[in-house]
């Protein structure tokens, strides 16, 4: 009953009141083992362990690696499909008809009517009735800051690799027909209401610069 007692006793303590020194109810076998060593080779000491090299990929990095596979994939199968001999500079037809909407139902003379007249051009349609207007082109707005959203929205590619005949969209409320990718990356864009109010222009811009290009629906 003691030797019970005192097991109680001891395990009642808090952990930091038991010390080495006290005696225990196996004091009586101190000293009959003796002390023990472990032997460590040298080079066990010195050496590290080895990691194998393999890091986890995270999920946006996956990401980011789709989104780049698959804008290299657009701009590899894209083909340019021009309907005939472009005109040279300036073939906007609604310059100077006052600031009305043009049939396409965009505000005459501005970057977003001008782009859409080259969309409906290059498709084919120079003339009425037009195939892309505002109400199937950018139906949530008329203004260039949603162009992009409208691509999104339709399905239609958006990518940062420029390809001739894409719509350019540059920031500060505007975008710009890509005329033609140039060899050293850069683009020649044709554009109104850039330079000038209302007025047709040309500049020469490192496609970097560029936000996004829209690669023309349907």
């Amino acid at each position: 009953m003691a030797v019970v007692g005192g097991l109680f006793a001891v395990a009642g303590l808090p952990a930091y009141a038991y010390s080495p020194s006290e005696t225990t109810p196996n004091a009586q076998f101190a000293g009959t083992v003796g002390a023990q060593s472990v032997s460590v080779a040298a080079d066990a000491i010195t050496s590290t362990a080895a990691r194998d090299g393999f890091t986890a990929t995270t999920p946006e990095e996956l990401e980011q690696q789709k989104a780049a596979a698959l804008a290299e994939s657009i701009a590899s199968t894209y083909s340019y499909r021009d309907p005939g001999p472009r005109q040279a500079g300036d073939d906007y037809p609604f310059a100077g008809q006052g600031e009305g909407l043009s049939p396409l139902n965009y505000y005459m003379g501005e970057c977003v009517d001008f782009v859409a007249w080259r969309l409906n051009r290059d498709a084919g349609y120079s003339s009425a009735p037009y195939k892309w207007v505002w109400s199937n082109l950018t139906p949530g707005g008329g203004s260039a800051g949603s162009w992009q959203s409208a691509w999104e929205a339709h399905g239609w590619p958006v990518s940062s690799t420029p390809v001739a005949g894409a719509v350019a969209v540059t920031g500060y409320d505007h975008v710009a027909y890509v005329k033609e990718v140039l060899g050293d990356g850069s683009v020649l864009l044709e554009e109104y209401n850039y330079s000038g109010y209302h007025q047709y222009g040309q500049r020469i811009v490192p496609a970097s610069s560029v936000i996004s290009f829209l690669y023309p629906p349907g």
